[in-house]
């Protein structure tokens, strides 16, 4: 078949916060994608406002290299890059990515290793028997075990495969064994084929071994001569002037501006369109073009409904590829329009049901491991994704946006086999200091935990393995980050389904519940300092059911938090004394959602986050917890 030798279409892969974006900025650099005088901003392809918050890649994105290095060929190459998530939770955007290359880098930390994610896209990308380049990242960070890291690596790649082989058995094995590793570090703009000694650069200026091996070892674009158009939608995007743009892989036969094709929608008709702009990548920027080839990656704009997965084709013979699929949501929560008392208070934010079904509709469009189902309420809708923090992420990115919600407490998405309840499991690896050893297994069997693994790298770090259900893991971070000191780092993948493991108890703690509409006093602050931790302070409005705090004890208490104090013409020598109030705590989105009881939920508003329980009324609330106790009794 022939080959479009002057183009390489590569995914950079690898766990979160391992260095895929800070890589990716050297390339763009040293390939000349900004002019001499541009602003070079760190991690460029982060465009949103939470990614730059967070430091964490939530969309794929892709970039065009322009490469005129010795590995070249005569007028240069181009190198499309995708910039993919490194969080499990966002594991739609890494499938989508992957669906658009012909090979993947994987970066890998020198002193972590391969985690969880790692090995989720590896076995992505063996499944679609891409071939793969090591990375070896951060090489000169003063804890870098280069060595061993390298050899888990490979025998990560070599037990994948020894997975895969019933599911893809002509993978080749041979191929796995002979695998480039390039030692760098993306910060200083380096890499190297040389390992370095533990804690230094590698040799070397620039990442131009890396461009070489990638121009030696991806296979370049293959397509079938004088075939009809096959391209498919991998991506969408919007421009305020083109409205929505599909993302396109071209795979076979060529497209233009202007020119009339077949759109094979989901439901397997065909539509003729017409293709009004053609754009294509060069560095960060898209720019017009006439024309594309197979190989290419480009945006096309002309279609307003069309949707990932689907294939533009030819008009006279159509030839439509298949469906991208991801795997199945694990968690879903409920998200309606706001209930509470003080609904609407924002000025110009969005309180209505249509607008919020409205708004998750548009989320389905572009985000394909979301599912979207109606509940028994018309002005709510049960919200399914890979994990808590891609649906906290919608929730943020629809607060921004200027919607009013009220978001439940995060639910697994259970299953039935063969009669029995199932329920999805995750791999969860975990490093913590040896100190916090006692107290991470204690956390872990609380949650249903089952150790598989432990080792010591003699660094005064563990690392362990644990198989864990999913609802386990609802509230676990900010439990395991106090236990730990803030020192422990744990990341998890799905792992399958398994048998329900039983009652799991989230929090020991119960809640501090308002038992009156009004607003928040210092005098009542003060009384009630020694009950708990407080969520609000002094004149911020409160209502009947809301949690203004957590308990010292395990059982919710309501509390009077508007109590005014009483006065008397009695002058006291004391009365001019400085009150001191402990801080309210204020909890993010993540913290609120983690911290909700079973009969709580999140109000969600552009100016608040407030917990408040389901049912608002203090008598209604006791008679459903003595009918709920009468139930399991």
């Amino acid at each position: 078949m022939p080959l479009r030798s002057d183009l390489r279409n590569v995914a950079i892969v690898a766990h979160v916060d391992h260095g895929k974006t800070t890589l990716v900025d050297a390339m763009l650099v040293q390939g000349g994608a900004y002019g001499d005088h541009a602003h070079v901003e760190d991690r460029a392809m982060d465009s949103g406002d939470l990614e730059r918050e967070k430091g964490i890649t939530i969309l794929a994105k892709n970039t065009a290299i322009r490469y005129t290095g010795d590995a070249a060929p005569e007028g240069g190459a181009t190198i499309n890059v995708i910039d993919t998530p490194g969080h499990a939770d966002f594991g739609g955007e890494v499938e989508r990515g992957l669906s658009m290359v012909d090979g993947v880098v994987l970066l890998v930390d020198a002193s972590e290793g391969p985690l969880p994610q790692t090995r989720f896209v590896l076995r992505k990308a063996l499944a679609a028997k891409l071939p793969v380049i090591i990375v070896v990242n951060k090489v000169d960070r003063p804890d870098s075990r280069i060595d061993e890291v390298v050899e888990e690596t490979h025998d990560l790649l070599l037990g994948l495969a020894s997975d895969l082989e019933d599911e893809v058995p002509d993978l080749d094995v041979d191929a796995l064994l002979e695998v480039p590793v390039i030692y760098a570090s993306a910060k200083a703009g380096i890499a190297s084929l040389t390992q370095p000694a533990d804690g230094t650069l590698p040799e070397g200026d620039s990442v131009e071994p890396l461009f070489k091996v990638i121009m030696e070892r991806i296979p370049a674009p293959s397509f079938e001569e004088g075939a009809p158009l096959q391209a498919h939608v991998t991506n969408l995007d919007a421009s305020p002037f083109l409205g929505r743009l599909a993302l396109l892989r071209i795979y076979n036969g060529e497209i233009r501006k202007g020119q009339q094709v077949a759109w094979a929608r989901h439901d397997g008709s065909l539509k003729q369109v017409k293709i009004t702009e053609l754009l294509e990548t060069k560095g960060l920027q898209r720019v017009p073009a006439e024309s594309a080839k197979a190989g290419d990656i480009v945006a096309i704009a002309g279609i307003e409904d069309i949707t990932i997965g689907e294939t533009i084709t030819d008009l006279d013979d159509p030839r439509p590829l298949p469906l991208i699929t991801v795997d199945d949501p694990a968690i879903s929560m409920t998200i309606g329009i706001n209930t509470s008392p003080l609904a609407g208070r924002v000025k110009g934010a969005k309180v209505t049901a249509r607008q919020v079904k409205d708004r998750l509709d548009r989320e389905i469009i572009g985000n394909v491991s979301i599912r979207v189902l109606p509940t028994e309420r018309p002005d709510a809708w049960e919200v399914q994704g890979r994990g808590e923090l891609a649906l906290a992420i919608l929730v943020e990115q629809m607060r921004r946006e200027g919607f009013e919600l009220t978001v439940g407490k995060p639910q697994v998405v259970t299953k039935e086999v063969d009669g029995k309840l199932h329920e999805p499991m995750e791999h969860m690896t975990i490093d913590v200091p040896e100190e916090h050893l006692g107290a991470v297994t204690q956390l872990m069997a609380s949650r249903k935990g089952r150790m598989e693994s432990m080792a010591n790298h003699g660094t005064g770090w563990v690392r362990m393995e644990f198989l864990v259900p999913a609802r386990g893991l609802i509230g676990f971070r900010s439990t395991f980050l106090t236990d730990t000191r803030g020192t422990g780092i744990a990341s998890s993948i799905a792992a399958g389904y398994e048998p329900w493991a039983g009652l799991i108890e989230y929090r020991t703690n119960g809640s501090l519940v308002a038992d009156r509409s009004g607003a928040v006093t210092s005098n009542a602050l003060m009384a009630l300092q020694e009950r708990g931790t407080f969520f609000v302070g002094p004149t911020e409005d409160t209502y009947e059911g809301m949690v203004v705090g957590e308990n010292s004890r395990n059982e919710d208490m309501d509390v009077n938090i508007t109590k005014e104090k009483k006065l008397n013409n009695i002058r006291s020598s004391t009365a001019e004394e400085l009150e001191r109030l402990a801080p309210p705590r204020r909890l993010t989105l993540e913290e609120s959602l983690e911290f909700a009881g079973e009969d709580e939920c999140v109000e969600v508003t552009p100016e608040n986050i407030r917990i408040r329980k389901v049912i608002l009324d203090q008598t209604e609330r006791g008679r459903a917890a003595s009918r709920a106790k009468r139930q399991n009794a």
